[in-house]
């Protein structure tokens, strides 16, 4: 059985002439967190498309829960994202796209805790909005209350502590900490060592996964 949910291999990635990435190895364990640290440019968000199958790399291997990322609707059963930024579907307050994720996912809507969700990160007062409306804070807090909804086994995160006011990193945090020890794994990138170590993730720098 592969106790691995990813494996890169060799990974490579060029922007024109310009490397990003160059024979970039990362293994996360099953039930494990990991959080990619590294200055701005270095590669961490170009890493976790190649990974969520949303950049197809110049080289080099990937695969998630033992197969080729994004192949299968399987995949993004197990895989919950927020590396691309979400569609806000016209006239659809911020309630009714909770619910849409959930009926997506086999959920009741009655039954999955929306207004909880919203609850916890802020948005009772805009559950109403229509999400353009809302500020870039609230649409942050928005999408990561719509991916940690959903059931998934694999989180992968690009900066979540973004643009919160510290007491929503600690209940990210937190809940990204319930989420591991409830035995999903973790990977995201973030600038915020404390915010990480919070989540239960370790701390693994960008320049060690690869030699330029």
């Amino acid at each position: 059985m592969d106790h691995s949910a990813i494996e890169v291999r060799g990974l490579s990635v060029s922007y024109g002439s310009t490397p990003v990435l160059v024979d970039v190895d990362l293994t996360v364990p099953i039930g494990a967190g990991v959080c990619i640290t590294g200055e701005n440019g270095i590669g961490k968000s170009t890493l976790l498309r190649c990974i969520t199958s949303l950049q197809r790399p110049d080289g080099g291997e990937v695969e998630v829960f033992g197969g080729p990322p994004g192949s299968t609707p399987e995949f993004w059963r197990a895989v919950a994202t927020t590396v691309e930024p979400p569609t806000w579907y016209p006239g659809l307050t911020a309630r009714e796209h909770a619910e849409l994720v959930c009926r997506a996912h086999g959920l009741g809507p009655q039954d999955a805790g929306i207004d909880e969700a919203l609850g916890r990160f802020g948005l009772t007062s805009h559950a109403d909005a229509i999400p353009p409306s809302l500020s870039s804070g609230q649409k942050q807090r928005l999408t990561l209350a719509l991916t940690l909804l959903r059931p998934s086994r694999l989180l992968i995160l690009d900066e979540p502590e973004q643009r919160l006011d510290p007491e929503g990193r600690a209940s990210v945090a937190a809940m990204l900490a319930a989420y591991l020890e409830d035995g999903g794994t973790v990977l995201i990138a973030s600038h915020d060592e404390v915010f990480a170590a919070a989540a239960g993730t370790s701390v693994v720098g960008m320049a060690d996964l690869h030699t330029p």
